[in-house]
């Protein structure tokens, strides 16, 4: 973990400033001719808001903005706005100790990790939450705090319009966020951008525009352009009806790029369960955490020239080590023989090495490389001895591009934290699991319940890999020399999934063909959109 020391300016304040067709476009979208605003700007650095009104000529009550850094503050103050106080201060506590309300609340909230804050931030952020009847997580972002008490702030009926990161839509640390907003808010657009908007940090940004009013109707929307300049072409009167229900239940925003008919698919077959889980058959737990994959998993030559043979066991420690649906003996020798690291160094208790030279040898060379103090490694009684050292039936590749694949673990190889392990219940079988996870209803629950990065990542921890709807079926065991085969000759997926789709969806589940082809509409275009920013991210 980096150290506030370490950090940079930047990271500390959070501060990456918004373009100006974007600060532009939410005032045109929050105004909608409205000229008695009390206005709140919580993090208004240089003043990008405070200039568009200006430029725009709008008419309003007053402007309060609030800004943390002094120098950015007085950036703020020199731009001369009519009825505006700019107020040197940290949001949070001007959110608890205010007792002014507002009708808008606009800005780009800093993106500060919760370590940045100081200890009367923490406070003041966890209050926050607690007047909301929210638990405050220590993995929470700054902004976070900023949008929840920002909200709080509003009067009776009244927007707020951010600028914010498009994990809003998928991080776990988020979901009281989207609940809180679900159930706050009655109307909600969400802008999105095929484009980078912050290029130079691969931030992948949305803009999050709510309005409170006094209905009792809870609708949202979704709509992408291709980056922040066609906002200048967008009508706002498109935002202003909202046509999707908000499922209280959904554990993710990812549902509403989708269209009501794929939405009403999908939450039909959650609601009704219909399907299970894969987390029903299978327990999924992250691999080994060694403290330090360099010096506790080698390849051959590190363990011959030391001599570590004894405490060497095999190991897969990378997705390209892994060629198909079944990773085997011969698979691992292949890796081996080829340099990789493919041995997990499973070292006993100093008193336990004996005559073992090569041994004691190697764990001097990673005390004197300082191994021994990190984190992971000092906090252990004896440092050099990893904890969890087991293997499971199955691996499923945390961080993938095409597709997530599960893998039946037939070398019985030991992994670390890049892949998670599966480890099969007593109500199932391990090739029928496997099996059943190949098609494209699983492949769709896979991009809705994990979240993506940039570089078109996609990425899964244990409890959102559990979470895979799984139409699991004895029967389609028979299916694992197909898709083995395929997958290991590299064939395109989408043929695969043809075979399988008939098999597990249609014929060992009762699926429709429409229903089928509605699930593989949903799959690619949730990786298609995906896929495709990581290309745009790369150009």
């Amino acid at each position: 973990m980096q150290l506030i020391k370490n950090a940079s300016k930047e990271k500390l304040r959070g501060g990456f400033y918004t373009p100006e067709p974007i600060a532009s476009f939410i005032l045109k979208w929050a105004f909608n001719g409205n000229k008695e605003l009390d206005i709140l700007e919580p993090s208004c650095g240089d003043g990008v808001f405070l200039e568009e009104i200006k430029k725009g000529n709008y008419e309003y009550n007053s402007v309060t903005g609030i800004e943390f850094d002094e120098i950015e503050a007085e950036k703020s103050q020199v731009i001369g706005l009519d009825k505006s106080k700019i107020i040197n201060s940290d949001f949070h506590d001007f959110c608890i100790n205010t007792k002014q309300k507002f009708d808008l609340i606009i800005g780009n909230p800093p993106y500060i990790r919760y370590q940045y804050f100081d200890r009367e931030q923490q406070k003041f952020a966890s209050d926050i939450f607690g007047k909301a009847k929210l638990k405050y997580s220590k993995l929470t972002n700054a902004w976070v705090s900023f949008v929840v008490g920002s909200s709080l702030m509003l009067k009776e009926q009244g927007k707020i319009g951010f600028v914010l990161p498009a994990e809003i839509l998928q991080v776990s640390y988020a979901q009281p966020l989207r609940e809180f907003l679900g159930q706050f808010y009655n109307k909600i657009n969400i802008v999105s951008f095929e484009k980078l908007v912050f290029p130079d940090i691969q931030q992948e940004v949305v803009l999050l525009l709510c309005e409170k009013n006094t209905s009792k109707t809870h609708l949202i929307e979704h709509l992408e352009l291709r980056d922040a300049e066609e906002l200048q072409k967008l009508d706002v009167s498109k935002l202003k009806s909202p046509k999707k229900k908000i499922d209280f239940k959904s554990n993710k925003w990812t549902f509403y790029f989708l269209d009501q008919k794929e939405i009403d698919f999908l939450e039909r077959l959650q609601t009704k369960k219909i399907i299970s889980k894969l987390g029903d058959y299978a327990k999924v737990e992250v691999g080994i955490t060694t403290g330090s994959n360099p010096f506790f998993t080698v390849p051959l030559s590190t363990v011959q020239f030391y001599n570590l043979e004894k405490y060497a066991k095999p190991l897969v420690g990378r997705s390209v080590q892994v060629p198909s649906a079944i990773f085997t003996e011969k698979d691992w020798k292949k890796n081996r023989d080829s340099e990789a690291r493919t041995h997990f160094l499973s070292f006993p208790k100093m008193k336990d090495l004996n005559g073992s030279i090569g041994a004691r040898d190697y764990i001097a060379w990673g005390e004197e490389s300082e191994i021994n103090k990190g984190y992971k490694c000092r906090i252990r009684d004896e440092w050099q001895i990893v904890p969890s050292q087991r293997i499971s039936d199955a691996l499923f590749i945390r961080r993938n591009n095409k597709y997530p694949k599960l893998i039946i673990n037939e070398a019985k190889a030991y992994t670390t934290d890049t892949m998670h392990r599966v480890t099969v219940k007593e109500n199932a079988e391990i090739k029928a699991l496997t099996a059943s996870y190949y098609n494209s209803l699983s492949f769709a629950f896979s991009e809705i319940c994990g979240r993506s990065h940039g570089g078109g990542v996609l990425e899964l921890m244990p409890n959102e890999v559990e979470r895979i709807l799984l139409p699991y079926n004895e029967n389609n065991a028979e299916l694992l020399p197909i898709i083995n085969k395929m997958i290991r000759e590299k064939k395109d997926i989408s043929e695969l999934l043809k075979i399988t789709n008939e098999k597990i969806l249609k014929e060992n589940f009762g699926l429709t063909d429409s229903e089928i082809e509605l699930a593989d509409s949903i799959w690619k275009k949730l990786s298609n959109r995906r896929l495709n920013r990581g290309k745009k991210a790369n150009t």
